[in-house]
């Protein structure tokens, strides 16, 4: 018989949350078991995406043709001596990007406030906003580009810039302004209708809700549609070159032509990967922010 002062240690009761320490203890073997499984899932699509790589690139090196095409696409020193030039004209577009992204977010704002007017009234310049969206969106890029660069300028008309980088540039802008315009609408359209009748209450005319209370949360709510629109954008840019323009796809044009080597395109593709990835992957932030803002407002 054990004596009062005994303690049987299999009768003592386990560790919980009405124990003292028992709360403390069993959150850190949660919190130890969480990141256990974070790490093997890690691990499990480190090694997946490896060996899914990894076969890819096997079967490619190892295809019949593939000496042909490495000289063909990523010969080294084609590489090495078409880079700088090739690089000093992808400035040029970087250029037209800025320029064009800012006249098209300007236009697309005036086009889409234009689309939100109430009344009879103002119906003409509704139907014009509409007419502007729909043919622009319908025409392709690169059509639209043929058409202003080598139409507008055979017109000789007095004034008329006869550039075909800005004729290039402006057919850009024409062609996003319109998909930029019904993005800026959405966001207007998502606004209740209940914050314009609560300004207009307040005395606010119908330009100062606009400009106070709607675009602000409107234009709030579609950034990341606005953003993957700049990334086509940037892409875009090269469509200046079917014009003449010096361009960065230009350039490795005329390095190919003199090389009779396709690397100089590689060299230029990369390029362009180089400046969209970036903004994707900012895209891709800003999106997953609005997510979990949107989340915690519904949850609250």
């Amino acid at each position: 018989m054990s004596s009062p002062n005994a303690y049987d240690i299999g009768s003592l009761p386990e560790p919980g949350p009405d124990v003292p320490g028992g709360g403390r203890r069993s959150r850190l073997v949660a919190s130890t078991g969480l990141r256990r499984e974070g790490a093997k899932g890690v691990a499990i699509a480190v090694v997946s995406t490896v060996v899914v790589f990894g076969a890819i690139v096997w079967v490619v090196v190892h295809s019949k043709n593939w000496p042909a095409v490495k000289q063909a696409f990523f010969n080294g020193e084609e590489f090495r001596d078409s880079f700088p030039e090739i690089a000093r004209k992808f400035v040029r577009n970087i250029e037209y990007f800025l320029v064009a992204e800012v006249v098209i977010l300007a236009l697309a704002l005036l086009v889409a406030v234009l689309r939100s007017l109430p009344g009879a009234v103002f119906f003409p310049l509704r139907v014009m906003a509409i007419i502007y969206t729909d043919l622009f969106r319908g025409l392709p890029v690169i059509l639209l580009v043929y058409l202003l660069g080598f139409g507008v300028p055979s017109l000789d008309l007095p004034g008329v810039p006869h550039s075909a980088t800005f004729w290039a540039v402006t057919a850009l802008v024409l062609c996003y302004a319109a998909y930029v315009a019904e993005v800026f609408r959405a966001g207007i359209e998502s606004v209740h209708p209940s914050q314009r009748a609560a300004a207009r209450s307040l005395g606010l005319t119908h330009g100062q809700t606009m400009r106070h209370v709607i675009l602000p949360q409107g234009i709030r709510r579609v950034v990341p549609p606005l953003l993957n629109d700049l990334v086509s954008l940037q892409k875009d840019s090269g469509l200046v070159s079917i014009l003449g323009a010096i361009d960065a796809v230009r350039a490795a044009g005329i390095e190919t032509a003199t090389s009779f080597n396709f690397t100089p395109y590689v060299v230029a593709g990369g390029l362009f990967v180089l400046l969209t990835v970036p903004m994707t992957r900012f895209t891709d932030w800003v999106s997953a922010r609005a997510a979990r803002r949107q989340s915690q407002g519904g949850a609250a």
